[in-house]
């Protein structure tokens, strides 16, 4: 256990299924923090828990769809009921949607991606924020990506969405500076995820393609996401807020 001040408290993780997310759920309940895993596949987050049962943390569902703030509203809801209050609150739902130029770029596919990815930020902060607001302490951490901070041909709605997250994170951190809430994003590089082996097809070549961007020379792994994630929750950053810190091997570094 390297954070001792987390033991017993709560936090919410979204997209908490797979990938960076079941990574920060299981650092977290290793913690002995009580974690609500809030996302849309059943299947795979109950994997998740099954991954966890031995950690002194709990790791309870909420089926969650975050493009809904109805839904945002109710994960908030039943994650206060089932443990009693928020702590910390890491928001990582997101998609990368298709690989198209702008010009050509469906509507209804923009629409979708903005709608997690952005949106659903918002939205979670939303709830969150008022829950934390109660004990006048939290910390919030946004998943963004190296794509909100460069661009990348062929993903203008993911880009834009996590440029947008930054944006989000810099005004909220402003905001609740005083109220005892800090709010920060990490923006990972290209780490080995199923969202990679989706966009590389699995082909050999485009991951040696993926892994030429990246300095250090391999890909980044989910569980140093989750080192970067639960260092900025702790007291350890108490000094830490509205700050977009980089994840990526050296990648936006040239």
């Amino acid at each position: 256990m390297i954070y001792e001040e987390m033991k017993g408290k709560t936090a919410i993780v979204t997209g908490g299924s797979t990938g960076i997310g079941r990574s920060i759920v299981t650092a977290f309940a290793r913690e002995g923090v009580s974690v609500a895993l809030a996302d849309i596949n059943k299947e795979k987050a109950e994997e998740t828990i099954r991954l966890t049962k031995d950690e002194p943390g709990e790791v309870y569902f909420i089926k969650t769809d975050v493009s809904s703030a109805k839904e945002i509203k109710n994960m908030v809801e039943k994650t206060v009921s089932k443990f009693g209050g928020l702590d910390y609150a890491v928001n990582n739902a997101g998609i990368e949607g298709p690989q198209t130029p702008l010009d050509e770029y469906d509507e209804k596919d923009w629409d979708k991606i903005l709608s997690i990815n952005l949106k659903g930020v918002w939205a979670s902060m939303k709830y969150e924020i008022k829950e934390m607001l109660k004990k006048k302490k939290g910390s919030i951490v946004n998943i963004s990506s190296v794509a909100g901070q460069v661009g990348f041909a062929n993903l203008s709605p993911y880009v834009a969405s996590k440029h947008g997250v930054n944006g989000l994170t810099r005004t909220a951190a402003l905001e609740y500076a005083t109220k005892g809430i800090r709010v920060n994003s990490v923006l990972p590089g290209v780490i080995k995820t199923e969202m990679i082996d989706r966009v590389t097809g699995g082909d050999p070549e485009a991951e040696k393609a993926f892994i030429s961007l990246e300095p250090i020379g391999r890909m980044g792994r989910p569980e140093e996401i989750a080192d970067a994630v639960l260092w900025l929750c702790s007291d350890k950053s108490s000094f830490v807020t509205g700050h977009p810190l980089v994840a990526d091997g050296g990648m936006v570094a040239g």
